[in-house]
């Protein structure tokens, strides 16, 4: 009795086949006849019939064998392997160049995706991760802190390369701005500015994004925490004209972005844009006769003027979501309103100016005052609602303009329409950046120079999760579980008494193996051996340890 195993390959699938089978002989013939087909059992299971079979006649030796051989679980590897095999195709790799620093800031890039944190939770990840095999790095934290300042000097010569490896559209390219606040106060580029985050009292540096027309990152810059929205787009156009090619381009912005004076630079540049219009400008607009308030539909309509064009609609949707949030302001107003009129009754010494006062402030807060007016009658307050400012405040709810000067045909109001709905993809950028996956937040950093290779590194390890969503994005599951999932794919050491031991990765289980085939990576049939070290100086705090 024997088992037969046979291997078929058809295109990039592999098939196997596994056959429990016997000899005999019939008429002087050597025949052979299948016992059962065990095709479905595992590799271990089917490896342990073999050897049953082999000592069939002394099965007591197996024990012995048993205690021979020794298994122990080595580090982390799935997450590693997928990450290098990702960062190789999409050009990453080529990207960040040669040489020891470009591999360090490799790993910074698939660390911030394994697990973020600091450099010095990086390398105590690298220790438990397979760096060392599949990287062959030797290294502390003060290595991937001065690894920042490299990353710094060479950003622009890792972005140009990076801008020529992108499929983008040519002469298309979206920036959008954000800020990141800091919990310290020490780093060169912290300013009190206009916090997104809504932070009050926190210092916060400013980043600008450079997207391609699919949103893949071109480019990302850290200013001073108090730089204008606006004023950090001059940068950007440099950097398309003098290190991006130039040529026919088209900057897409939002409408605190791209104004007057940048208007100004890009068209000195030669370049086109497309922009939203502010509600004081539609004001404007609508009051010049330039736009009426019939063309807000739910299709798009365009109008052209002095060598500009308007492209304008209404989106219901977004008409709802205003007035039902209007009305919910307005309910939780006239709960407070009721309360005040409670303790006016509850207390007659109670001064109705005090009450009024606060009922006055809170309707500014809410957005309520323009539209809704607050009498006193006998200490009681009532709020009437003015019909007429109500209508002319309400008018313009979902209503939106875009404004551009490429020519009509250049582009229809639907590319332009379309074209700056991708913004869309910026802002799902700086999500996944400063408060989801990759968490930008806290910045562990002081230096300008460390800041901006920290911004960079973020901006890297986006391209690798924005490749990771595409292509599991048929499964139920975020690139973070996908990753914690890979991460527990380790490598096994198999040590035989009297032999050299050997590593090996196991069959990865079915949902490993599901994202393995969805990324496209092939685990190696060989384990290279450590090459390197990786070490911290700094130890963990005495009480941690002892918990």
């Amino acid at each position: 009795m024997y088992v037969d195993i046979s291997v078929l390959h058809r295109g990039n699938k592999t098939y196997t086949r596994a056959l429990l089978r016997e000899s005999y002989r019939e008429g002087g013939k050597v025949k052979h006849r299948t016992i059962a087909n065990i095709s479905k059992c595992s590799l271990a299971e089917i490896e342990a019939i073999q050897l049953a079979l082999r000592h069939k006649d002394a099965l007591g030796n197996l024990g012995s064998i048993k205690k021979a051989i020794k298994l122990t679980q080595g580090k982390s590897a799935g997450a590693v392997i997928v990450l290098l095999d990702l960062a190789r195709r999409i050009g990453l790799i080529d990207a960040l160049g040669v040489g020891r620093q470009a591999s360090l800031a490799l790993w910074q890039v698939m660390a911030r995706v394994i697990d973020q944190g600091s450099r010095l939770s990086a390398t105590r990840l690298a220790r438990t991760h397979a760096v060392a095999e599949f990287m062959g790095l030797s290294f502390d934290e003060d290595d991937l802190y001065a690894n920042l300042d490299w990353l710094c000097e060479h950003q622009e010569q890792i972005e140009d390369r990076l801008f020529k490896l992108q499929k983008s559209d040519e002469g298309l390219f979206l920036y959008d701005v954000t800020s990141s606040y800091l919990e310290g106060e020490d780093n060169e580029l912290a300013a009190f500015g206009y916090n997104r985050d809504r932070k009050s009292g926190k210092r916060q540096v400013v980043v600008g994004l450079l997207c391609n027309g699919q949103g893949q990152p071109l480019s990302i810059e850290v200013f001073e925490g108090n730089t204008q929205d606006p004023k950090t787009l001059l940068s950007q156009v440099k950097k398309v004209a003098g290190r991006f090619g130039g040529g026919e381009v088209t900057f897409v912005g939002d409408r605190g972005m791209i104004k007057g004076h940048q208007i100004e630079t890009l068209g000195e540049e030669g370049f086109h844009y497309i922009t939203a219009v502010t509600k004081p400008t539609i004001e404007r607009l609508l009051a010049e006769g330039t736009l009426q308030m019939g063309l807000f539909d739910n299709d798009l309509a365009e109008i052209e003027d002095a060598g500009l064009r308007y492209v304008l609609r209404r989106n219901p949707q977004r008409q709802k979501e205003m007035s039902e949030a209007r009305r919910e302001r307005q309910a939780k107003f006239q709960t407070v309103l009721d309360k005040g009129n409670a303790y006016l009754a509850d207390h007659p010494r109670a001064k109705v100016s005090v009450t009024l006062r606060k009922i006055e402030d809170l309707s500014k807060r809410l957005g309520l005052a323009s539209w809704l007016e607050i009498k006193v009658a006998e200490r009681v307050l009532s709020a009437h609602e003015n019909p007429e400012v109500l209508e002319h405040k309400t008018r313009l709810d979902g209503c939106y303009v875009l404004k551009t000067d490429l020519p009509t045909q250049c582009a229809s109001k639907e590319l332009i329409h379309s074209r700056y709905k991708d913004l869309a993809q910026v802002e799902w950028a700086f999500r996944t950046a400063k408060t989801t996956h990759l968490e930008m937040r806290p910045i562990y950093v002081r230096l300008a120079s460390r800041t901006r290779g920290h911004a960079l590194v973020v901006m890297l390890a986006y391209r690798l999760v924005q490749e990771l969503r595409q292509r599991w994005n048929s499964l139920d599951m975020t690139v973070e579980e996908g990753i914690t999932l890979l991460s527990q794919l380790c490598l096994i050491h198999i040590a035989v008494t009297g032999q050299p031991s050997v590593v090996q990765l196991p069959k990865p289980a079915k949902d490993v193996e599901q994202l393995l085939d969805l990324a496209g990576v092939r685990l190696p049939s060989t384990i290279p051996p450590p090459k390197g070290k990786v070490s911290t100086k700094k130890h963990l705090q005495t009480e941690r340890k002892s918990n």
